[in-house]
């Protein structure tokens, strides 16, 4: 018998991997029966405000309600490509910690699945992976998604490109 999954998250940060993370997750979603939930998932990483000196709420108010506006397009696409059960979070703090810990275990998360990669090499080094994070130290199952709905690379795809 397969494996069931239940609850699903997909952590949404606006960048193509997370897209087609999405994308793979809601035909995941779909495999796995009426009673499956995806939950989609953006954190206001709050760190990137600790050095703004003129720091104020709506900066946080504005990237909050494009967070939003994003997940609601999102929601409205699953629903069209026939979910009954998905929902969206905006969490606010660090995104490893929140994606990884925090709301799997406060939404009974079976299964992530996470884009390959949402930062540039740069950002990696400084400040790390969020999905290697993820993928090593969640308690549920972790898909990394490096492919889009053909199975065809995309990370080579870019690579190509240039």
């Amino acid at each position: 018998m397969l494996q069931q999954y239940n609850n699903i998250l997909v952590p949404i940060d606006g960048s193509k991997e997370a897209e087609l993370a999405f994308k793979k997750a809601v035909a995941v979603t779909r495999r796995n029966g009426d009673s499956a939930k995806l939950h989609l998932l953006h954190v206001v990483d709050t760190r990137a405000f600790q050095n703004i000196s003129s720091f104020d709420t709506a900066m946080v108010e504005q990237v909050t309600e494009t967070a939003k506006k994003t997940l609601e397009k999102y929601v409205a696409e699953a629903q069209k490509a026939g979910l009954k059960n998905v929902d969206y979070s905006i969490e606010y703090g660090a995104p490893k910690v929140i994606i990884a810990k925090e709301v799997p275990a406060d939404k009974d998360i079976d299964l992530i699945m996470i884009g390959a990669t949402g930062l540039n090499a740069v950002e990696r080094l400084l400040i790390g992976s969020v999905t290697e994070y993820v993928t090593r130290t969640a308690a549920c199952d972790v898909l990394v998604v490096r492919t889009d709905l053909d199975n065809k690379p995309v990370l080579n795809e870019k690579k190509s490109k240039k």
